[in-house]
């Protein structure tokens, strides 16, 4: 009972951050999208796809090195070398790449916006990555240690610092989308200042060649995966914008962060089961398959359970937040909401427990590889629109082969009974929703349909005991203390 009330109790301390982070954004969204065009939200996500690509290969994929090797020290000293050696390391990667970028910021801004105009919002975008990619580590040692308070109120002071100056500079200000960058550079490194400031004071500043040597093992191996991965999850911007159009790209960049919301809580669900599998990971080995399994099927019915709320009701969410010239975003968003309720197998560190991270990397490639060849015809025939079906094809199938590949290197024996009905409501729902919408079913149909497939998701719960008094009383008494 006291696991399953700390279980419940980190659950919802963990999504206090989802909220708050999502909340915000989605509130300010219809002040962005009236001051700002299409095509200004099309030159941040383009400017974006650049930013996430080069710290992604900057980090040298430390990240999850780091939070792996966590759990294999165990003195104060060990723990403190491997976090500012690894940090000491990313940020003088960091400053040479973003050296870099500002010497021939113009050249890279022809080639990926199509303009060197906005030079400088791609160098901006790339400094704000990064201070935000710096900030993880810290928040990795919190959630490793299962301090989720710290790890809350950090990501919750960040969220509202960045959208209050956003706020501030475009709306204000009115200097225009490079307002947006701006914010959230400056809220990131407020807070990257306060927790190196705290961090130095209870854990004294240690470095260790080992550590870092021992974390480079594992993590060079997925520098390629990084380097593909970003190129499979952000070219498809860069593909509209070439084949299509900018202000496409920013259609898409809408429905994609709308949709983003399902895999940020699918994250925050994540920072809490994370830590225990990786426990019966190391405790139990092999014989650890069936416990993790039985241990994440709750976590995924209510992974599923917002991707289901975002895919069914898009269309209110689109059109009350943004003017008609956004609206295109709406099928978008319920294509874009099926991919990412998918991650939840892909999150999964079983390749990275075996360390084969290795062959991360090659199933990467493939996917990046699968993912060009599905998206360039569909983007070119039905344009934004073509990106989120192609998107979501090659990420199904390129993830299939993932799943297949991780189970053989540790087995997690999945409840597949349990499962496939949680899928087949989902997908089915959301497809349901775009035929009826492109068939000019009703709207009151629609609504109708839409609370159908809700009261059919919490039946299946409390079928499966998911929804149950007992986590009822319990989940009360954690809001309540």
């Amino acid at each position: 009972m006291i696991n399953k009330e700390k279980q419940i109790k980190n659950s919802l301390i963990y999504l206090l951050p989802v909220i708050v982070g999502n909340l915000l954004p989605l509130l300010t969204l219809p002040i962005f999208t009236r001051i700002l065009t299409k095509e200004d939200f099309g030159i941040w996500g383009l400017a974006q796809v650049y930013a996430i690509f080069v710290n992604g290969v900057a980090n040298f994929g430390l990240t999850i090195g780091y939070e792996r090797n966590f759990f294999e020290h165990k003195e104060s000293k060990q723990i403190s070398g491997l976090l500012y050696s690894t940090l000491l390391f990313v940020i003088v990667a960091l400053i040479l790449c973003g050296f870099l970028t500002f010497l021939f910021k113009a050249t890279l801004s022809k080639w990926i916006i199509g303009s060197p105009d906005y030079a400088n919002i791609l160098f901006w975008s790339y400094c704000a990555t990064g201070v935000v990619g710096l900030k993880t580590y810290y928040l990795t040692y919190f959630k490793n240690t299962e301090n989720a308070k710290a790890f809350v109120w950090y990501t919750i002071d960040e969220s509202v610092m960045g959208v209050l100056l956003s706020l501030f500079m475009v709306a204000y200000l009115r200097i225009g989308v490079i307002g947006l960058i701006w914010g959230q550079l400056l809220a990131s490194l407020a807070i990257f200042m306060i927790l190196s400031y705290r961090f130095v004071k209870v854990l004294p500043v240690s470095f260790s060649q080992d550590a870092l040597k021992d974390s480079l093992k594992l993590s060079l191996p997925l520098t390629p995966r990084i380097f593909f991965g970003v190129i499979g999850n952000q070219f498809d911007k860069y593909m509209i914008g070439l084949l299509n159009t900018v202000g496409g790209v920013g259609v898409y960049s809408i429905g994609q962060k709308v949709a983003y919301i399902v895999f940020t809580y699918m994250t925050a669900i994540q920072n809490v089961f994370s830590p225990q599998v990786y426990k019966r990971m190391f405790e139990e080995g092999e014989e650890g398959g069936e416990s993790v399994g039985r241990y994440l099927t709750p976590f995924l019915y209510i992974s599923i359970a917002v991707a289901l709320l975002i895919s069914l009701f898009s269309e209110e969410i689109i059109s009350i937040l943004t003017p008609e010239s956004y609206h295109d975003s709406i099928d978008i968003v319920i294509v874009l909401s099926m991919l990412y309720g998918s991650y939840f197998f892909g999150k999964q560190p079983q390749l990275i427990f075996a360390k084969k991270t290795h062959i991360t990397s090659i199933l990467t490639i493939m996917s990046i590889v699968l993912n060009i060849i599905i998206n360039i015809p569909f983007i070119m025939k039905w344009g934004a629109m073509g990106a989120a079906w192609g998107t979501l094809l090659a990420g199904l199938t390129s993830g299939t082969v993932s799943f297949i590949v991780s189970q053989r290197y540790y087995k997690i024996r999945w409840e597949y009974r349990k499962i496939a009905p949680i899928f087949m409501i989902f997908f089915g729902s959301a497809v349901t929703m775009i035929l009826l919408r492109n068939l000019g079913i009703s709207y009151e149909m629609r609504v109708v349909v839409k609370l159908v497939s809700l009261v059919g998701y919490l039946y299946l719960g409390v079928k499966l005991n998911f929804i149950s008094k007992q986590n009822y009383l319990l989940t009360k008494k954690m809001v309540l203390c």
